[in-house]
């Protein structure tokens, strides 16, 4: 009996403690709960404090998929920014590397289960991806995944994108509180992005500024228009963060052409690298019939494309766009009209631009065009003040020096009858000719003021021979006849009036010292594209043993405008040149002598 009752008692003794061992246990389990509910809600404000220290947007971004992976334990984690259309702009991903990702190629726009969140924006846990209705499988090369958790990110009421986890490292499936520390996570990422949107803007409207004012300084202070051009690409290149600028401006025909480009293989758009010609040889290539810039030319507001390079818009020239991607087009217009239309591109499988950064744009390439017709009409002013003062200048040398030398010198003619003495007469003859040279001088003065008004380009060239004829006159002893016929101011080009201009003094000088004539005609006519001087003199000619360097000089302008030059002398005697070229000039255009 008693072992009986020893044996009982020591089976209640060891009941008790197993309840105690039991009780300890679940204490355990307990405190460890509470422990990792402690380190988890630690990591979670830290995860808070860390997206939120951040304001470069892309960093933040990066930094939410990065905490999200770790707070829940997932192999791969990715933040998908939903754009227009309801489909991801942005794909960040966590968990993969660069060589895998490369093999999966594109990244997802939105379709299947990741498409699921962008049409219902609620937080959704599957156990098995591959069960949801919306799944669509997976492409090749893709890792495989089972367990799936994902949330919505909302910035005030805008849904800005989705946190997409999987593969739960520590368990077959997400739970609840994953799900719960996930959802906070997002809160915390919403406010975090708006700060850092926020950031970004004011940033971006401090760049606009200051590009804005760069470009209206350089443009008032004088700066040549391809390099203000330039500097308008290239700023907007930068703030944008774009691989390719340029700018199309209109053309006569009605269609546009490329003025300037820069960035990546700028050769293909005809435009200026560095300030030098990349290809063309005007630096200069017509667009095409590329509706997608005209669609820019003829709206007010940004064009935007996805993927410049497949645009049906682009009917002719698509190679220029090879390689390239997102795309925005804006006009520069003002209250009169559009100037051209700014383009910037970036290369394929970059962002696409947003309504936030080609609004701005928009603003820009208008300040931009504005400030460029404002130092238009501030030079237009400038010159036309400079051609006044010249004209003035020209009046009062004509109207009153001249006038007023011409009489002084009549005065000592008259006077040296009445002077006997044989030097006081030679000092009234040699000052008679200095004032007759200084008369010479002065109308050359006139003649070079009034010559570089580019608004009296009609007189240009009639003036020039007037000019010419009007100094001969002097060395021949009387005025040479001149006439003139055709359209000689609006056919005859620039550098053929310049040789001609030339020639004609060469062949005055040499009647003044060689032909001893008592008449010379100068003949100038323009007719079916081609310019005819003639100078007739009926002197003595030119006999053999006088020197020809002049008269080769004639001929060698001649040939290098693809014209003729021939000396010949007439029935009646004396010394006839005819010179013969195009109105425009047909060979070499060599500079004159």
């Amino acid at each position: 009996m008693a072992d009986a009752g020893s044996t009982a008692a020591g089976a209640e003794e060891r009941i008790p403690r197993l309840r105690l061992d039991e009780l300890l246990e679940e204490l355990q389990v307990r405190i460890d709960a509470v422990r990792g509910t402690r380190d988890r809600v630690h990591s979670l404000l830290e995860a808070v404090l860390s997206v939120g220290r951040e304001l470069d947007l892309a960093q933040v971004l990066r930094d939410i998929v990065e905490a999200a992976v770790v707070l829940v334990d997932a192999q791969y984690g990715a933040l998908g920014v939903i754009g227009g259309e309801q489909s991801l702009s942005e794909f960040i991903t966590v968990g993969m590397d660069d060589e895998r990702r490369a093999r999966i190629g594109d990244l997802p726009s939105g379709h299947g289960l990741l498409g699921e969140l962008i049409r219902h924006p609620v937080p959704l846990r599957l156990a098995e991806l591959a069960d949801h209705e919306s799944s669509s499988g997976f492409p090749p090369n893709h890792p495989p995944m089972h367990s799936f958790l994902g949330v919505p990110i909302r910035v005030r009421d805008e849904v800005f994108g989705n946190l997409y986890l999987t593969e739960k490292r520590s368990a077959k499936e997400f739970d609840a509180e994953d799900k719960s520390v996930l959802r906070t996570l997002a809160v915390a990422a919403g406010v975090a992005i708006e700060n850092a949107r926020l950031y970004e803007a004011a940033r971006s409207r401090e760049l606009w500024l200051s590009a804005s004012s760069e470009v209206t300084s350089r443009l008032l202070s004088g700066d040549p228009r391809p390099q203000v051009l330039e500097l308008i690409v290239e700023r907007a290149r930068q703030i944008l963060d774009a691989d390719v600028g340029l700018v199309a401006v209109p053309v006569g025909d009605g269609g546009l052409r490329t003025e300037l480009a820069v960035g990546l293989e700028v050769s293909a758009h005809g435009g200026l690298s560095g300030g030098g010609p990349d290809s063309g040889a005007d630096g200069e290539a017509d667009t095409g019939p590329d509706g997608f810039i005209g669609a820019a030319f003829a709206g007010t507001q940004p064009v935007v494309s996805k993927d410049i390079a497949t645009d049906p818009r682009i009917e002719g020239g698509a190679a220029r766009w090879t390689g390239l991607g997102p795309a925005v087009a804006v006009p520069m217009g003002t209250g009169e009209g559009v100037r051209g239309v700014l383009v910037l591109a970036r290369s394929a499988g970059r962002p696409a631009f947003g309504a936030a950064q080609s609004a701005p744009l928009l603003g820009f390439a208008g300040q931009a065009a504005l400030a460029m017709e404002l130092a238009e009409r501030r030079s237009d002013t400038e010159q036309i003040t400079l051609l006044e003062d010249r004209d003035r200048i020209a009046r009062d040398l004509h109207d009153l020096a001249i006038q007023r030398l011409f009489a002084t010198g009549m005065t000592l003619q008259s006077a040296q009858k009445f002077v006997q003495h044989p030097e006081v007469a030679e000092r009234l003859e040699r000052a008679v000719n200095d004032l007759d040279e200084t008369i010479k001088i002065i109308r050359s003065t006139i003649f070079g003021l009034r010559a570089h008004e580019p608004g009296r380009s009609g007189d240009g060239v009639r003036s020039r021979l007037a000019v010419v004829v009007e100094r001969a006159g002097v060395s021949l002893g009387f005025p040479p006849a001149l006439r003139l016929e055709g359209l000689i101011e609006t056919e005859v080009s620039p550098a053929v009036a310049d040789h001609m201009i030339a020639v004609l003094v060469e062949a005055l000088s040499n009647a003044a010292r060689h032909a001893h004539a008592r008449s010379v005609d100068v003949r100038l006519a323009v007719a079916a594209g081609t310019l005819t001087l003639t100078v007739a003199d009926d002197g003595v000619g030119v006999g053999p043993g006088a020197a020809h360097g002049g008269l080769k000089n004639i001929e060698q302008r001649a040939t290098a405008l693809g014209g003729t030059f021939v000396r010949d002398t007439p029935a009646g005697g004396g010394t006839r040149l005819v010179w013969r070229v195009p109105v425009r000039g047909g060979a070499s255009g060599a500079q004159p002598g």
